[in-house]
């Protein structure tokens, strides 16, 4: 029979899902890592039953088992060519806390910092924080043995580890936990492959030569941050093997064995009481990386909670990041790297003693040319930055790439100078400039080259370096990986880093716990070659991709496309704040998320064979869910905007395979409600009647958005102020297509309000946005549009006479869409500096002191926004809190929303109905029914305004309503 029916049948016996088609098997080829390996396919169980007939099934066909969970593997752990088991989707419960013990048991899908979401309540913590904390799954930190920022002071993953309950290679299920040494010795009775795995143990370590040979050639043990192997050398610490401690726990040594010993489903962890409530961060910037390292030995003396370095690499793509651009707000002049030194205590008063004699230290020292204080949430946004230093170097334009092959050693802190001086030094006489930053306190650097891995000789380079780095390693007796694990990147390093006896030891530790070769295959022992199975082929002819919009920041769209590095920023949780992604909120499948898209893409583009790179229905399959919200234009740290590249891919695949009949009536949704306008209460009433929303796909529990009685437009000609003192100047306002056609009230407010505040309000005759065409992949018809308002506008508008829109889905394609598709750039480019939403435009007349409180009531009003998604991405919500803020006596605030889920006609449409109102229940929906009555809701958008009434029936208003109903005249 061959693997595919054996597939087809293992399907069926599964409660969960089994995925070998040809979208899955590319989506899960790759990780956080430079590796690309298709396997046969993908497992989402439900239960451990599942997992032991996946294991039955690798065995019985000879393939491997691959344990995934986030994905975010920077060694290409998480991939490979047999079964991946992906247990991020079902295997997400926490099973309980035991306050007595001081322990959490959980499965491996658990989020670190949903956990501890759920811990705080206690007033404990899981202290291991990694930068991926968002998404990173406990799972994959037992499996890597993650360390994080707080290592210092809390310790690593192994040191948490309190029992593993795990599935061995014949299917048969165990617990490793703590024993006693008469319990282990009791252990290695019998025939079970647990006994003859405790056995083997006991039998390799008890042998005098092996445990000398394993203090002789493993990394000093001063450093605690050390992935090297299997952690027999932490397992020499026990009684039964001489050393002090008296129990012994095999779970130690599962961690950071990257599944390739056995298959977790359930871990209890040991947590610690909550950090100290006030924390000072005092941040160096320094001149030189060699001056930053040097602060580090005396920063260190103190009592540090974290103790950070970032580059000056990381922090100039920052600039260009819509998300971190306004986390920079500590950074003084242009640093070459800087420290985040963290302390923390009870009280404030002390926090601020320690961190006034931590910069009296290093003042004295003379270390550093500037040291900046920053408290409370400035802390938090700080964090973010250093935790996007991966995601952000992504963003780096062009084939030259920081490449992940050196970036986890660890030394000794003493050491860490002189071994930066050391490889600075070699890195230069390789012609490069390595990237620097990470957790400098722990003697740890993630350090990168800049490599272009489609240049053969850069391919050469990134062996070079990595042997040259591993020699450096092994003279100052560090570990080759401090916390991201040796997977394929560092396997093959491992017997000349810890000699080839020790190896040996590992490979029989190894053939003890998975005598059929199942687990994790190509990791740790017998390793793939570290330069080999790459998602990019070295020495290739680079496509020659055609498109439609203009990709040119980017030097093309697949080199868009290639931005994404896997960081799985994307499969973030609401309560991790933000948008991104809506489509994998409500669904937790890999598909929907913005790294399977991206990857998805690049994969095609790269090796289809297709005149039309761009025609695959898989391609179509991966697009399908995403809304276009834009939250990936801003938190993705690599700018990865899909929305964008899906626009492209549409009009792509339409021109192979026609436009649909729905597709032509949604974009060209203006023109035929131009039409419908003259006589509105018949197209209202034919547009909502059942026959014609089935016909159409529309949803049966949508209505239909009902036209007004007459357009803004004609309500403008007749309305026309006869006042000509607008002391206040001129401005524009761009009539969009839902103002003109259904949300008149609110053009109306718009136009009487500034009106009234001393503002000239110009309209003049133009296009509609384009947005109906741009969400439905009309690239040529934007285009016109695009054109025919650039010409309009560019002898208008400009610092005195800016250009304002109301919804901001519209208004923003002028600072958007409009710069990638107007053949006038020059233009396009200067009218998008002077277009702004309205609540942009209030909130910078606000700051400069020509709209006051004194034009409004000081009635008592409270007001909860819900920001568009375009807005958060492309503008700010802050910007309508400070408009609707301004009367004295109105309480404002923000809901932590994400997207609405509606999309414009995403939601209406039937097949999409189900997930647009799962968006919206993630967060909004919540938020909404435990708003009170008397609250009002502000929404800018009107597809979220109609989400809201359909998922609460509450109604909320635009924000220029509500401030007009604050005017007092």
């Amino acid at each position: 029979m061959s693997l595919l029916k054996d597939l087809e049948q293992l399907a069926g016996e599964l409660e969960g899902t089994l995925l070998y088609d040809d979208l899955h098997k590319t989506l899960y080829s790759t990780d956080a890592s430079v590796y690309r390996i298709r396997p046969n396919a993908v497992a989402l169980p439900k239960s451990v039953a599942d997992i032991s007939r996946l294991i039955r099934f690798a065995r019985e066909h000879n393939i491997s088992v691959t344990p995934r969970t986030a994905g975010t593997s920077l060694a290409g752990q998480a991939v490979g060519d047999g079964l991946v088991i992906d247990v991020s989707k079902h295997f997400t419960k926490i099973l309980g806390y035991d306050a007595e013990k001081k322990t959490v048991t959980v499965q491996p899908g658990v989020i670190r910092d949903e956990l501890n979401l759920y811990l705080k309540p206690f007033g404990v913590f899981f202290a291991p924080i990694t930068s991926t904390s968002n998404r990173a799954m406990i799972g994959g930190m037992v499996g890597n043995n993650s360390s994080g920022t707080t290592s210092i002071r809390y310790g690593v993953t192994r040191d948490k580890i309190a029992e593993v309950k795990a599935i061995l290679s014949d299917g048969t299920e165990v617990v490793f936990g703590e024993l006693t040494s008469a319990e282990f010795i009791e252990k290695t009775k019998g025939d079970s492959l647990e006994n003859k795995i405790y056995k083997s143990v006991y039998d390799e370590l008890s042998v005098k030569e092996n445990q000398e040979e394993i203090i002789k050639e493993f990394p000093k043990p001063e450093i605690h941050r050390r992935n090297t192997g299997y952690a027999v050398d932490i397992l020499l610490k026990s009684e039964i093997f001489g050393g002090t401690e008296p129990t012994i726990n095999l779970g130690k040594l599962l961690c950071g064995s990257e599944g390739t010993l056995a298959f977790t489903t359930e871990i209890t962890l040991k947590v610690d009481d909550l950090p100290p409530a006030h924390s000072i961060m005092v941040v160096g910037h320094y001149h030189t990386i060699q001056e930053s390292l040097e602060s580090v030995v005396v920063a260190m003396k103190h009592h540090l909670y974290t103790c950070e370095m970032i580059d000056d690499t990381i922090l100039d793509c920052t600039k260009t990041n819509r998300e971190h651009i306004k986390n920079r707000f500590f950074l003084v002049g242009e640093p070459k790297a800087i420290m985040l030194f963290e302390v923390a205590s009870h009280t404030l008063e002390d926090a601020e003693n320690q961190a006034n004699a931590l910069i009296a230290d290093l003042e004295k020292h003379n270390f550093g040319y500037a040291l900046v204080k920053i408290y409370g949430s400035d802390i938090d946004k700080a964090n973010e930055l250093r935790k996007a230093g991966l995601g952000l170097l992504g963003s780096i334009v062009g084939d030259n790439k920081a490449a992940d092959s050196i970036e986890d050693t660890a030394v000794e802190l003493s050491d860490l100078p002189a071994y930066i001086a050391e490889f600075s030094a070699m890195m230069l006489s390789h012609g490069q400039e390595a990237i620097y930053y990470a957790h400098a306190g722990a003697g740890e650097l993630h350090l990168r080259p800049v490599l272009n891995l489609k240049k053969t000789e850069d391919l050469k380079l990134f062996r070079t370096i990595a042997t040259d780095v591993a020699h450096l390693v092994k003279k100052y007796r560090g570990s080759l990986s401090g916390e991201h694990g040796d997977g394929i990147v560092r396997g093959e390093f491992i017997p000349f880093m810890i000699g080839d006896k020790n190896y040996e030891l590992l490979k029989r530790i190894k053939l003890a716990f998975d005598p059929n070769s199942v687990f994790n295959i190509g990791k740790i022992v017998n390793a793939l070659k570290m330069d080999e199975n790459h998602r990019v082929v070295s020495g290739r002819v680079e496509p020659d991709i055609k498109t439609f919009q203009d990709f040119s920041d980017s030097l093309g769209i697949l080199r868009a496309a290639e931005k994404c590095n896997g960081s799985g920023d994307c499969r973030k949780m609401p309560s991790a704040g933000g948008a991104m992604c809506p489509s994998y909120r409500a669904t937790r499948n890999e598909k929907e998320t913005t790294r399977a898209r991206a990857n998805a893409l690049r994969e095609y583009l790269t090796y289809s064979e297709k005149e039309n790179k761009f025609d695959q229905k898989e391609l179509y399959e991966v697009f399908e869910l995403c809304v276009s919200c834009k939250a990936c234009a801003s938190e993705c740290p690599s700018n990865v905007d899909v929305a964008t590249l899906k626009a492209e891919f549409l009009y792509q695949y339409q021109k192979a395979n026609g436009f649909s009949t729905r597709n032509k009536i949604f974009a060209n949704n203006a023109k035929l409600n131009k039409m419908g306008s003259k006589f509105p209460s018949i197209t209202n009433f034919i547009s909502n009647q059942s026959l014609v929303k089935k016909t159409m796909g529309i949803a049966p529990e949508r209505q239909v958005p009902l036209l007004a009685k007459k357009t803004f437009r004609k309500w403008f000609v007749n309305n026309k102020p006869t006042k000509t003192d607008f002391p206040n100047g001129r401005l524009y306002l761009f009539v969009d297509e839902f103002t003109n056609y259904y949300d008149v009230n609110i053009g109306i407010d718009a136009f009487e309000l500034l009106t009234k505040l001393g503002y000239e309000v110009l309209i003049v005759n133009h296009e509609e946005s384009g947005r109906t065409y741009l969400s439905k992949g009309f690239l040529e018809e934007a285009k016109k549009i695009t054109d025919i308002n650039i010409n309009i506008f560019k002898d208008l508008i400009s610092a005195k006479a800016p250009l304002i829109g109301i919804e901001p889905s519209a208004i923003l394609t002028f600072r958007d869409e409009y710069l990638r598709l107007a053949s006038d750039k020059e233009n396009a480019e200067r009218i998008s500096q002077n277009a702004f939403t309205i609540e942009e435009f209030f909130k910078k007349e606000i700051i400069d002191g020509k709209i006051t409180p004194d034009s409004f009531s000081e009635e008592t009003k409270e007001i909860k926004i819900h920001g568009h998604c375009h807005q958060k991405s492309l503008s700010s919500v802050e910007a309508t809190f400070a408009m609707l803020n301004l009367p004295k006596n109105n309480t404002v605030t923000i809901y932590n929303s994400g997207c609405c889920g509606m999309a414009g006609s995403f939601g209406y449409e039937k097949e999409h109905y189900q997930v647009s109102m799962q968006m919206g229940e993630d967060t909004l929906f919540p938020k909404v029914r435990n708003t009170a009555e008397n609250v009002k809701i502000a929404a800018a958008g009107t597809s979220c305004r109609h989400q809201i009434y359909d998922g609460t029936k509450r109604e909320a208003q635009h924000p220029v309503s509500i401030l007009k109903s604050c005017l007092k005249f």
